[in-house]
């Protein structure tokens, strides 16, 4: 490691202060940025703590009958607390990395990051959730912007995220046994309107939506209504772990178990 400062402000507005600074970083669970600071891949002069911040944790239910998540929210509380509303998401944030990382990551943290192999963001972009920063809302079709970029802009701190309820859903990932990240996963999200599905670990541009399988299942959701759908090769990650052919194929895999087990 290395020298730099430490601060740990109450409220969004200390925090917004604080990473005024040209060289401050927000700080949510660290499961992400620590280990990068070990390695020196990241070497900012102050790390801004938004552990404190308590206006950021915590779920509920709005007006509207969106779930609502806290940014500063861990994985093991939105395994525990969305359960009965969302089990699709529940069941998502239950299985990610082990306890440790579950007990001090973030929601927010996994969003801002962006990391293209996690779990999250497949969930939010497929729910068509809102993030909601200090200065203003983003739609989830419109945050992500690629491998770790969103529209976040910088100093910019998660608050919220918001998540239409889905009429059915689920989540189905490949894990990586090292990380525990997804070498693919698929979450998919059936509403009165239609249905989305997000895939996240596979592509080089980092979590998408699967058009042709949403049209599909929008039609007819079922596992049948998939066949003969493939997903091309072309721009996916190929890696000591899995060749982009077969990332592309366990696409298909895991579209139809997730269909299957939210059925």
């Amino acid at each position: 490691m290395y020298d730099f400062e430490f601060e740990r402000p109450a409220t969004i507005a200390d925090a917004v202060a604080a990473l005024g600074d040209e060289d401050a970083q927000a700080l949510g669970g660290g499961q992400t940025l620590i280990p990068t600071l070990k390695q020196r891949l990241a070497m900012p002069g102050k790390l801004v703590s938004l552990t404190a911040i308590r206006e950021i944790r915590g779920v509920c239910e709005d007006d509207e009958g969106h779930l609502c998540i806290g940014g500063g929210t861990t994985h093991a509380v939105v395994a525990r607390e969305a359960a009965d509303r969302f089990p699709g998401l529940a069941s998502l944030a239950a299985r990610i990395g082990d306890p440790a990382v579950r007990n001090r990551g973030t929601i927010g943290g996994s969003l801002a990051n962006n990391d293209p192999s996690a779990c999250y963001p497949a969930a939010a972009l497929a729910a068509n959730a809102t993030v909601v920063t200090d200065r203003r809302t983003i739609v989830a079709d419109d945050y992500f912007q690629g491998m770790f970029t969103t529209a976040l802009d910088d100093g910019e701190i998660i608050a919220e995220v918001r998540f239409p309820v889905p009429e059915a859903s689920n989540y189905q990932k490949f894990i990586q046994p090292a990380s525990r990240f997804a070498l693919v996963g698929v979450f998919v999200a059936k509403f009165a309107d239609g249905v989305r599905v997000a895939v996240t670990g596979a592509s080089e541009s980092g979590v998408f939506r699967w058009s042709k399988a949403e049209a599909a299942l929008s039609r007819n959701f079922t596992p049948d209504a998939l066949s003969g759908l493939t997903v091309p090769a072309d721009g996916m990650i190929g890696d000591l772990h899995g060749s982009p052919e077969y990332r592309a194929h366990l696409i298909g895999v895991l579209t139809k178990r997730a269909v299957s087990a939210a059925t």
